[in-house]
């Protein structure tokens, strides 16, 4: 039977490590004072942010397996479950873990907006590996939420704390959004196998079993998480991924409907459930109905004639 922690609060954790909290929603670990420790799996309930500076293991993420070298940063949400199962096996470690209670965001602007950071829902072969500079960033604003931590509590401390997570996760948003710039080359095969996968679709019929693809489909598909996905297509192309999908089917529509086919059948074909949902989406892209491109379509060639 599979072993795992459950860590209900940062404690949890901590303990495991043999780590002293002084704060009980947040918690700053420097592994190399904790090291060796033993290896964990773990159900989290609260936020994480880990990076190892000279570790090279094989950690579970998800359905996940991932070779965890230095300098790359794991974030995990309430919810996941990540790291490797206790073997009996110790490691040395190096590098730091921030770990924070939802608790600590209520009625804080943070509280709304950390959903923003997709990155938390990223898989972990689409961690964040990061230059020696950003590595030195954030071991700096480590430091800085210990140093705060080591400080007596009062009423400004768990304010300080939040505007110190807030600028770390946008450091960490940063690096990401340096990443997908660097791997553009990466990220154009992976638009080209985007279209790929879309023309494969409609040309094995899936739509009439599925309906329109939809932005989980293909990153399932590509072996992503939809958010990574979502991202990496909006850091690509300008457009976010699904607005991406639905070009590529009004594309196809417009073919249809100028090959002389009707708009109850050119949204059948397409996969939609009603011709109203063709004409909805085909308004919001084009300006103007299927019906009226249908009539200038026809009027186009009658006049040519």
């Amino acid at each position: 039977m599979t072993k795992i922690l459950k860590v209900k609060n940062v404690k949890d954790y901590s303990s495991w490590l043999g780590h002293t909290d002084s704060h009980l929603l947040v918690s700053i670990i420097n592994y190399e004072k904790v090291s060796p420790v033993r290896h964990t799996l773990n159900d989290y309930s609260v936020y994480g942010i880990f990076f190892h500076d000279e570790a090279e293991f094989d950690l579970s993420y998800g359905c996940g397996k991932y070779d965890y070298k230095k300098g790359t940063v794991i974030c995990v949400a309430p919810g996941q479950i990540g790291g490797k199962e206790d073997n009996g096996e110790q490691v040395m470690l190096t590098g730091w873990a921030l770990l924070f209670h939802p608790d600590l965001l209520h009625g804080t602007l943070l509280e709304k907006t950390i959903k923003n950071y997709s990155f938390f829902d990223y898989r972990v072969n689409e961690a964040l590996h990061m230059t020696d500079e950003e590595h030195d960033t954030l071991v700096s604003l480590m430091r800085q939420i210990d140093d705060e931590l080591r400080k007596r509590h009062d009423e400004l401390q768990n304010v300080i704390l939040v505007n110190y997570i807030e600028l770390l996760l946008n450091f960490c948003q940063r690096f990401y959004n340096r990443q997908f710039i660097t791997r553009r080359l990466e990220n154009s095969d992976i638009l080209m196998k985007f279209e790929t996968l879309l023309h494969s679709y409609y040309e094995n019929g899936l739509q009439f079993t599925y309906g329109l693809p939809t932005v989980q489909y293909c990153a399932d598909k590509l072996c992503m998480s939809s958010n990574y996905f979502g991202d990496l297509i909006k850091k690509t192309t300008g457009c976010t991924a699904g607005n991406y999908i639905h070009r590529y089917i009004i594309s196809l529509a417009k073919n249809k409907l100028s090959s002389g086919l009707g708009i109850s059948q050119t949204a059948y074909e397409l996969g939609f459930e009603f011709p109203q949902h063709l004409s909805r989406m085909f308004k919001n892209s084009e300006n103007i109905t299927p019906s009226e491109y249908y009539k200038n379509i026809r009027n186009g060639k009658h006049m040519q004639m």
